[in-house]
């Protein structure tokens, strides 16, 4: 053991040292500690605050449920209070995702095809609006469920959470096919129609207006949804109802058209293809527009199979055309007293001058004859007779003297060569031979010979339905030209007045020299009553009838023979009829079309009558205000 002075084996401690060591050591502790409380209090307090909304959101998705409500579609009537497109009660199957896991939706699928019929249509459906919608949100499987298989299912809908049968208001026409092309349909939304439309608009809707007036005035007959928000269980089956915003219904729609006027005509037809259109030459009103054949639009509202789309695609005599805006017809005839009055108003003829017709006309220089219908020809005619014995001689000699450039531009003020703006989607324009149009459709120049057959409607010319029958009521109007229109009035409830729609101003009057007029509406009175083409069709008719028929051929002759026309369907011609009344003072314009018939006059002119009885029937009351709901 060593001495005081000596060094010793045990060392002394430090306490000194060895308490600010752990004053250091403590504080270091303390003030990590404090750091982490202080990082997990302001991510606690960021989340309470700045995203207090988003999960009390989630909070509540597990307690509420929010189902959106699909307004009403607005219904749609015609002038006379007749219901043409309705909502009728019915069922469908509704799939939330969300409820199911997607590794057994395939098999509940499978699983439910066994219990209610699914189709591979429904299937592929259900799966693209899956795509598009969110996982919580019902989506529809099948529609318009019958009692029986509404039967089946409650028995067995305990093994399909997320599965249930909700009741819905569909579609239907109780008119079908008579105004399937005017009208249109309603179809369901699909992958497509979803990219387009607002999806909060939309949310809770399953149709869409896919054609004609049902696609036009989608805007003003779909509404605006509502919702309801329901407290639901761990199943999420509703428990009770929170709050209710109901949706605001679409708006009532009233036609121009007359439902007796669209069946008579439908009638005459006698199924036989073409198109009828009847405008009221003093608003534009279209009073009645016919397409034969057609086809049940009520098909296409919950989804048509496969193979009856097909057969309606693939038909022969394509039912799902919309001839009277979207059919091309040649016109014949039924274009001379245009023509006429063109001569008159570029001043190239006086209702007085005449023309020899011989049976055959020549272009100065040239060999080629282009010859009347009447062998020998009709001998010296003007312009009234010209019309009135459709002379094509007259109107060769006329179209040369107005050269192509002259002639399309004044047909053009007719409304040929362009789309009338009817309010209906997929009108086509037609053709109005014209050196623009064959220059860029065949780089090629506009021959002489092809002026002087435009002349009488032949050649490159291609017309729908609505556009003759906007000519037409343009010659009734005395010049004045309106735009073809279906909507006439909106209602807002059926309870509330329907209001008129404003009607655009007609466009300034096509012609410089309103004398003009007379002497063509006087070879339009003659082809009905003085011995014309149609002479007998203004028979006990209180108001006098002027009218033009028009016999479109489809074959050239390219001999020396002369030869009538066949009656075997393959070999007939289309066949037109036009006409307004009172000729005087013109309330009604009426044109048919139809694409086989011996001549305008044997089977076109008697539907225009037809239509034309009916129109009387309904005149006394029929306005020009609004309408009578």
């Amino acid at each position: 053991m060593k001495t005081f002075f000596g060094k010793s084996s045990l060392q002394i401690k430090d306490a000194h040292s060895e308490a600010a060591r752990f004053r250091l050591r403590a504080i270091a502790g303390f003030l990590l500690i404090a750091a982490l409380l202080t990082t997990l209090g302001a991510r606690f307090a960021w989340l309470q605050i700045n995203r207090h909304q988003e999960f009390s959101a989630r909070s509540d998705q597990n307690r509420i449920s929010v189902r959106r409500v699909a307004p009403t579609r607005g219904l749609i009537f015609d002038r006379n209070g007749v219901l043409l497109a309705d909502n009728t009660a019915a069922f469908r199957l509704e799939v939330v995702p969300e409820q199911v896991k997607e590794r057994d939706l395939k098999h509940m699928l499978d699983e439910l095809a066994g219990v209610i019929a699914l189709s591979d249509d429904d299937i592929e459906h259900f799966n693209a609006l899956r795509r598009s919608k969110h996982a919580f949100e019902s989506i529809p499987l099948r529609f318009k469920l019958s009692e029986d298989e509404i039967a089946r299912f409650s028995i067995e809908r305990w093994r399909f959470p997320g599965v249930d049968v909700v009741p819905y208001l569909t579609r239907s026409y109780p008119r079908g096919e008579e105004f399937a092309h005017l009208i249109g349909y309603v179809g369901r939304i699909d992958e497509a129609d979803a990219e387009k439309l607002d999806a909060a608009r939309y949310a809770g809707t399953t149709h869409i207006g896919k054609t004609g007036i049902e696609r036009s005035y989608e805007d003003v007959l779909h509404g605006e949804p509502g919702y309801v928000l329901e407290e639901v269980n761990v199943d999420k089956r509703p428990l009770q109802e929170i709050k209710r915003v109901p949706p605001t219904p679409g708006k009532n729609l009233y036609l121009s058209v007359d439902a007796r006027m669209q069946r008579a005509a439908i009638d005459a037809f006698e199924g036989r293809a073409g198109a009828a259109v009847a405008l009221d030459p003093r608003n534009g009103e279209v009073l009645a527009m016919v397409c034969v054949p057609s086809f049940d639009p009520n098909l296409f509202v919950n989804g048509i199979g496969k193979v009856d789309y097909s057969t309606l695609l693939n038909a022969p005599d394509r039912p799902l055309l919309n001839r009277a805006i979207a059919g091309g017809y040649t016109p014949g005839s039924t274009v001379k007293p245009y023509v006429a009055l063109g001569g008159l108003e570029l001043g190239l003829r006086r209702p007085s001058d005449t023309v020899l017709s011989t049976g055959e006309f020549f272009i100065p220089g040239q060999a080629r004859g282009y010859r009347d219908d009447k062998r020998g020809g009709h001998g010296r005619v003007d312009l009234v007779q010209a019309i009135s014995q459709s002379v094509n001689t007259y109107f060769y000699s006329l179209a040369l003297d107005m050269g192509i450039d002259r002639f399309s531009g004044w047909m053009s003020k007719f409304g040929f060569g362009k789309p009338t703006g009817i309010d209906l989607i997929g009108e086509s324009s037609g053709v109005l031979p014209s050196r623009e149009w064959k220059r860029g459709r065949m780089n090629q120049a506009f021959y002489p010979g092809e002026t002087v057959i435009a002349g009488i409607g032949q050649g490159y010319w291609v017309i729908t339905p609505i556009q003759l029958a906007q000519a037409v009521s343009i010659l009734a109007a005395r010049g004045v030209r309106h735009k073809p229109h279906l909507v006439r009035a909106i209602q807002d409830g059926l309870n509330a007045p329907a209001t008129p729609v404003a009607l655009p101003a007609p466009e300034p009057n096509i012609m410089r020299n309103i004398d003009n007029w007379t002497p063509v509406q006087q070879g339009m009175i003659a082809v009905v009553n003085g011995g014309g083409t149609a002479s007998g069709l203004g028979k006990d008719f209180p108001y006098v009838i002027a009218g033009k028929t028009g016999t479109a051929e489809r074959f050239s002759r390219t001999d020396e023979e002369w030869t009538s026309i066949s009656t075997a369907p393959i070999e007939r011609h289309e066949v037109l009829f036009e006409a307004f009344a009172p000729a005087d003072d013109a309330r009604v314009a009426v044109i048919v079309a139809l694409e086989a018939g011996r001549s305008g006059a044997h089977d076109a002119a008697p539907i225009v009558r037809k239509v034309l009885d009916t129109w009387l029937k309904d005149d006394d009351v029929r306005t020009a205000g609004g309408p009578s709901p």
